[in-house]
């Protein structure tokens, strides 16, 4: 890969709780060594009751998107229902396993959570069309910090506070150690009321509740 391409490096992180799913990540892209830009939006809401995250080559990953929001909602208007988180990921996986994208295939890893009638569910989804599920998945760059936190603090059937709580928690830890993330926090919440995405102040707010304190100095 090139240093001209823009990448988003980048954590994201997907955590299934009692009611629903969290995903969230930060908003860093970068070039090379260099941070291209510090808004970069890597959460995007596909239906009521699905999201996606993304990381890898900003291009890819914007395509996929739409090409997954179309795709949901055509099949909402075909056959009157919500399509389920596991076809929604099914779906996905197969269009990057067709091929496509900057280099012949899509230079992607993605996160893509939600709600149906089966519950809550985290699927991630890798550059060569695979599709896994888990209770918790962290994908990018600063993920091996985001699983530190995560294999030590996830539980069965926490809260929905708890859930936001940890998946900021995570993306915090990869945020001080992995260069390619930072810049703040996306973080949305998909339960039966549908899909919430917090608002930065929310965010940073509970961050500060918690002292974790991104991008300034602690002193002692």
């Amino acid at each position: 890969m090139t240093d001209n391409q823009l990448k988003t490096g980048t954590t994201t992180i997907g955590i299934v709780f009692k009611d629903g799913v969290i995903i969230a990540t930060e908003h860093r892209a970068t070039m090379g060594n260099i941070i291209a830009h510090k808004d970069v939006r890597k959460l995007f809401k596909v239906d009521d009751n699905l999201g996606l995250t993304v990381a890898g080559l900003v291009g890819d990953a914007q395509i996929l998107a739409r090409y997954i929001k179309a795709e949901v909602e055509l099949y909402k208007l075909k056959k009157g229902t919500p399509m389920s988180v596991k076809a929604a990921s099914t779906l996905l996986s197969n269009i990057m396993r067709g091929g496509g994208g900057a280099y012949g295939y899509y230079y992607v890893g993605l996160i893509m959570g939600g709600l149906d009638s089966t519950g809550g569910h985290v699927y991630s989804l890798d550059a060569a069309g695979g599709s896994i599920r888990d209770e918790y998945v962290s994908v990018g760059s600063g993920s091996t910090f985001a699983y530190g936190v995560l294999e030590d603090h996830y539980e069965l059937n926490m809260t929905e506070d708890e859930a936001i709580d940890l998946a900021i928690r995570a993306l915090n830890a990869a945020m001080r150690r992995d260069s390619a993330s930072g810049d703040g926090y996306a973080v949305a919440v998909i339960n039966k009321e549908g899909f919430r995405e917090l608002s930065a102040e929310e965010a940073l707010e509970r961050a500060k509740a918690m002292k974790l304190m991104v991008g300034y100095a602690k002193h002692v």
